[in-house]
This record gives C-alpha cells, structure tokens and sequence, in this order.
C-alpha cells in the first residue's frame, strides 16, 4: 500500500495539559523494526498517570497509548517474524535488552533497560506507529478489530494479575471493576472461580455490570464480602484498598496489585498480614503472557464493552475514563 509522508496524531507536549491533535511525519522502521498502520488503540488508565505526571519520565513530545491492534505496511531490513500485510497487536513492553540480570533470568518484564509503548517510545494515538517486530503479538484478522484492542492491556496485565493469585484459588475479589477487570472476569469464570467485585461507593451501574457478566456478589469498596476470599486484585488505583483488602482475603491469601501507579499505602496492623497472606504487584508482562493470553482469549471466548471515539476526541475519551462515565473499555478508532 502506499504510505503517506504525514499522519495524525494526539501529542503529549508537557504533562498535566491536554494532547495537542496534530500533523506529524509517518515515522520510518528501522533494521528491526515494522510500520504498522493503527486501525484502533485502547484507552488505558496508564495513559491517564503519564498524562498527568504520575509517571514521570515520558519521552517528551510522546503520541501515548498502548493498546494497538493495527496492520504491518512496512519492515525494516532486519524485523523477522512478521510480513507485510500482517495483523498485530502492539502492548505496553516495547523493548527489552536480553543481557541485564533479569533477562537473563526470563524475568524480562522487569529489564533494567526496558522500553514502554506510548511512554518511552511513541504508541498508538496515530494513524501509524513503528515498533520492534520482537514485540508485536500476530492476530488473527478475525480479531483484527476495536474489540480486541483491550486485550493487548488490560487483558494482557489482568492475566498476569490472574496467574499471581494462584490456581489454589476459589473466591477471587476484584476492586476496581473497570476495562481490565471486565476483561478478568471473564477468565475467572471460564477457570470456575466465584468473582466478588468491589466498586466506588455508591456506583450501582458498574455493580449492576459486575453481576451481569457473573459475579457472585458485588457492592462497595467499603463493605465487607459475604465470605472470606482466597485472594484479591486491585486495579484501582487507590492505596488504602490494600489494607481493605488484607481484612477480607482468608489466612494464606494473596493480594495482588495490579496497577503500575497506586497512591501511598496507609500503616496496618501486623496482624491483618499475618497467616502467611501476601502482597504483591504485578510489574508489566512478559511476551510469554501475551502468547497464553492471545491463544486463551478466543478460547474463552473473552468479549469487551467498547466505547469507540475518533482520534481527535481523545481527550474525551480520556475525561470520560477518568470520571468512570462508561463500564468496559474506551477505544479510539482512525478515521
């Protein structure tokens, strides 16, 4: 196909301001690199902390986003593993260095030198992006679509968040019902797990939502469960859950953090961790999470409530996830 010289893009040009909707250069592939054309990028909470300086490194000016389902128009000299015409999906790992002491100990979600899509590297907010072929998931043109494009985060990190909990586990919290959580459930229930959901007080709409796709129970954050859990993921961002969530996890429960930001963590009785429960994050994922959960998903099968918006609108989008105006995943599609 033939690829034009300018595309357009949402710009993060300083933290804490809106993006800035623009006309940049298509970005050209180096050796091991692949062009892709975005047909559609999730909105995920992560933007939302790098847009507002909770993470705070971005390179600047940044086109955010991390979600990218899109097409390979382009390779460079040395990108294997993908041809032209290709459907893939781009997530948050973006590089990693294959030598420090975590890759080497496959532990390469946790690289000394790692690089991010849409926070180090340029991502998806644009009619094209390039990415290291290393890193980019083939999917099935089936799949190839605004739907799956949840999948390459909140699915790929809400696996992950899944797998920490242990297969021991029966009753499963989760606080924080929004994209990634929709997408958990889902993955509970086909494991036969008994999900309870935890929301923002008073948001029966999300609570409706939660036992809809199959909760067993669901209520406010600050309510205690009708039974204790075997473990619990938060994704809410909101550090005083984790005590909350120690108090209703059985002795011997895990709770797992799921968020790449959280706020302070209060102080809590000893005896609230005691009885061998744990707390844990989770910290990116491995390309080996994102190959389990892109086979698995279709199996399942996992089905995501979209909210589709135009590029320009993205800071729309963003708003309307920041102020939880939607249940399921914000999704912006190229015109």
């Amino acid at each position: 196909m033939e690829i034009p010289e300018n595309m357009q893009a949402m710009v993060l040009e300083k933290q804490g301001q809106p993006l800035v909707f623009k006309t940049v250069p298509v970005p050209v592939p180096s050796a091991r690199q692949v062009l892709v054309k975005v047909l559609a990028c999730g909105v995920c909470r992560t933007d939302l902390h790098v847009l507002d300086g909770e993470l705070t490194d971005p390179k600047l000016p940044l086109i955010p986003g991390h979600e990218i389902i899109g097409k390979v128009v382009c390779k460079g000299p040395e990108a294997s593993g993908l041809q032209e015409g290709d459907f893939v999906g781009i997530p948050w790992l973006g590089y990693t260095c294959g030598t420090c002491k975590y890759c080497r100990k496959n532990q390469e979600n946790l690289c000394e030198n790692a690089r991010f899509t849409g926070y180090t590297l340029d991502g998806g907010y644009a009619g094209y992006t390039v990415a290291d072929a290393r890193y980019c998931f083939p999917i099935d043109a089936a799949f190839a679509n605004a739907s799956s494009a949840p999948w390459l985060c909140a699915g790929l990190i809400g696996y992950r968040s899944f797998k920490l909990t242990g297969e021991q586990t029966e009753s499963l919290g989760i606080y924080g019902f929004g994209a990634a959580a929709h997408i958990v459930i889902q993955l509970a229930i086909y494991r036969q797990k008994k999900v309870f959901a935890f929301t923002r007080v008073g948001d029966v709409a999300t609570q409706s939502f939660a036992l809809k796709l199959g909760a067993v129970w669901a209520g406010n954050a600050s309510e205690t469960p009708p039974q204790l859990l075997d473990a619990a993921i938060i994704f809410a961002p909101v550090g005083s859950l984790v005590p909350k969530a120690l108090k209703d996890v059985d002795k011997g429960g895990t709770v797992v953090c799921g968020g790449i930001h959280m706020s302070d963590i209060p102080g809590f009785p000893y005896i609230d961790l005691w009885g061998e429960r744990m707390i844990r994050s989770v910290a990116n994922l491995t390309r080996q999470d994102g190959v389990e959960f892109l086979a698995l998903a279709p199996k399942i099968p996992v089905k995501t409530e979209t909210h589709l918006f135009p590029l320009s609108q993205a800071n729309e989008a963003l708003e309307a996830l920041r102020n939880g105006k939607f249940q399921g995943a914000a999704v912006l599609v190229m015109e």
